[in-house]
């Protein structure tokens, strides 16, 4: 192994460690905290932190090994339902970040009927829609062998190594993608934009209150009234902050699964990608 696949074999080590630790963190609290269970974004939380779980138990390891041995972990059968569930579980996890926004979206937006538009029946009907998606993309790519060990990515994922059936795979990945990572991401920034709005209107409101006492304090410290127009400040860019680090994280995650497929789109995309660590 050169130095380069050795730095890559360390940060899919330190990956898969991060993740173990930090999803059953997640479990952990969602198992021994009544309050959460009971909200309804605690089942949108509970199907993504599974499907982390798992992606990172059962795709993650044998990258790490195709890596390492720079061959196809098991057999042809073993890498194709390994490759079945890798496609199932990204595509369920990108589904329920975007099912995670839709219900923060009703709860900010529409507080007083959050209870009736968001309950756990709706939340159990939406998770139902993310698992179908998922089973059906993941059942047709796996029905067609449209999975399969990829040496570029080191580890079993969407592959087609026929000729015979290139545009029928390039415009399956492109349908996938878009109604999946595409599709998620249109929602995620247009729900959160939503409560941004709803966020930055309740802060202004806020300040112009703050403002008025300050008034009508005539012998507060000049320090106080700094300290209150600081806070003004911070609380305007908490929000944005917040959402920005939840869009950029689903980003982060994600981005790259779908920027590495473009080596399968040569029509769409021409420059060499990274092998695909897993998240």
């Amino acid at each position: 192994m050169d130095t380069a696949e050795v730095i890559l074999s360390v940060l899919v080590v330190v990956i898969i460690i991060v993740s173990l630790l930090s999803n059953v963190l997640v479990l952990i609290c969602f198992l021994y905290n009544p309050e959460i269970r009971k909200q309804v974004p605690g089942l949108f939380n509970l199907n993504l932190t599974f499907c982390n779980l798992l992606l990172t138990v059962s795709n993650m390891p044998l990258t790490l090994v195709g890596l390492v041995s720079k061959a196809q972990p098991g057999g042809d059968g073993f890498c194709q339902i390994v490759g079945f569930l890798e496609t199932f579980l990204s595509t369920n996890s990108m589904l329920s970040m975007a099912a995670l926004s839709i219900d923060r979206w009703i709860a900010v937006v529409f507080p007083l009927r959050y209870h009736s538009k968001m309950r756990h029946k709706d939340a159990a009907f939406v998770l139902g829609y993310t698992w179908a998606h998922s089973m059906s993309f993941s059942t047709v790519a796996t029905c067609l062998s449209w999975v399969g060990y990829h040496r570029l990515y080191a580890s079993c994922t969407l592959s087609n190594p026929r000729a015979s059936s290139r545009t029928q795979f390039v415009i399956f990945t492109v349908f996938f993608h878009s109604f999946t990572f595409l599709l998620s991401f249109i929602v995620l920034c247009v729900t959160y934009l939503k409560v941004l709005k709803v966020a930055r209107f309740h802060c202004k409101r806020i300040d112009v209150i703050t403002m008025q006492t300050l008034v009508l304090l005539v012998d507060i410290h000049p320090s106080v009234r700094q300290r209150c127009l600081e806070e003004q400040k911070r609380r305007r860019q908490r929000a944005t902050r917040k959402i920005s680090t939840f869009i950029g994280t689903f980003m982060l995650c994600f981005a790259p699964y779908v920027i590495t497929s473009c080596p399968t789109l040569p029509p769409l995309c021409f420059l060499p990608t990274p092998a695909r660590v897993g998240r």
